[in-house]
This record gives structure tokens, C-alpha cells and sequence, in this order.
């Protein structure tokens, strides 16, 4: 499966890392962009070295690139997130307005009846979030707010934001065994 993995600047940036650490365990090839306010997140929120997060991904593209193949619904990309997507890329994407790469990827994803997942990073939500989650939503896009579960019973962050992005996956559409599941 091939993947186009945007990541942005809103607070969460884990979970795209942990989410690009599970695609390339379940064998996917993955296009990734990471947004120069994420570099910044990265580096103030997690341990990860933004080139070391770059490295694990089969290409790399940079934010600004509208000439990069995932720009062009001729190329086969199987599925786009954006984890976590901040609510400027929401708005874009909701609003058609091409800002750069992430939000042309998500574009020609829901223009090609793509999967396209969105993990919202924000909280509390102005209507003006809301109308923007239902216009993708309206128009494709699987949004899911970053609420990770708690039935797994995880003993560290990590835990959770692995299960978390286990969840990504799924919504994916990628079949995996890597993160607990439900059960009574």
C-alpha cells in the first residue's frame, strides 16, 4: 500500500510519528511531508530529531513542493492522512485553497475517492472547527479527533499514542495485528 503521511504543526505531532512507525512495520511505502511549524513541534515536544522521522519514510517531500507526484491524482497513492492536522490545513482542505503539499495530497484524495484520514489536534472546537470537520467529512474525509481509548489500559504515553495510531490504520483501511483491540 502506498501512503501519503502529512504532518502539521498542531500539538500531537507523536502520533504521526508513531502512525509512520506503524506503516512501515505493516510494510506500506509511505510519501511524507512534514510542515515547517511541525519540525518545530517535533523537536519542542518529542525526543525524535526531525531527519531521524524523515529517514524512517520511503520518500520525502517538501511542504512547499506542488510539483511532487502526490500533488497529481495520476499518481497511485492508496490513502492520505494527516496526523495530526491542525485546523489552518482543515480549513484548507474543507475550503479547497491549496496552501502547500499536505493539503494537495488531502485535495486530490478526496477528489479521486481516496481514504483520506484526518486526526484533529484541538480543543476545545469552535463552530467554525465543526463546519469545517462536516464539509470534509461531506466531501470524503474520515476525521478523527485525537481521543485515544483507554480499554487497552496502557501503562505509558506511548502505549496510548501506539494504540492510538493502531486506530489510524484501521481507518486506513490497512489490516494489521500491531495494536490491541477491543474486547470484554
Amino acid at each position: 500500500m502506498r501512503v501519503f503521511l502529512g504532518i502539521t504543526g498542531a500539538s500531537g505531532v507523536i502520533y504521526g510519528i508513531k502512525t509512520l512507525e506503524l506503516l512501515k512495520r505493516v510494510g506500506a511505502e509511505v510519501h511524507l511531508s512534514i510542515s515547517r511549524v511541525a519540525e518545530k513541534v517535533i523537536e519542542h515536544e518529542t525526543d525524535y530529531d526531525v531527519e531521524e522521522v524523515k529517514k524512517m519514510a520511503d520518500f520525502v517531500w517538501e511542504e512547499g513542493d506542488l510539483t511532487a507526484p502526490p500533488a497529481s491524482g495520476s499518481y497511485p497513492i492508496d490513502a492520505v492522512a494527516v496526523v495530526p492536522c491542525s485546523t489552518k490545513t482543515l480549513a484548507a482542505i474543507a475550503n479547497g485553497v491549496t496552501l502547500n503539499l499536505i493539503v494537495r495530497a488531502a485535495e486530490v484524495g478526496l477528489k479521486e475517492r481516496r481514504r483520506v484520514v484526518l486526526v484533529i489536534r484541538e480543543s476545545p472546537l469552535s463552530l467554525i472547527h465543526i463546519r469545517n470537520m462536516e464539509a470534509v467529512t461531506l466531501a470524503g474525509a474520515v476525521v478523527m479527533p485525537a481521543a485515544p481509548g483507554f480499554y487497552t489500559k496502557p501503562k505509558t504515553i506511548d502505549e496510548l499514542v501506539t494504540a492510538f495510531a493502531g486506530r489510524v490504520l484501521d481507518a486506513l483501511g490497512i489490516r494489521h495485528k500491531l495494536t490491541p483491540r477491543w474486547r470484554l
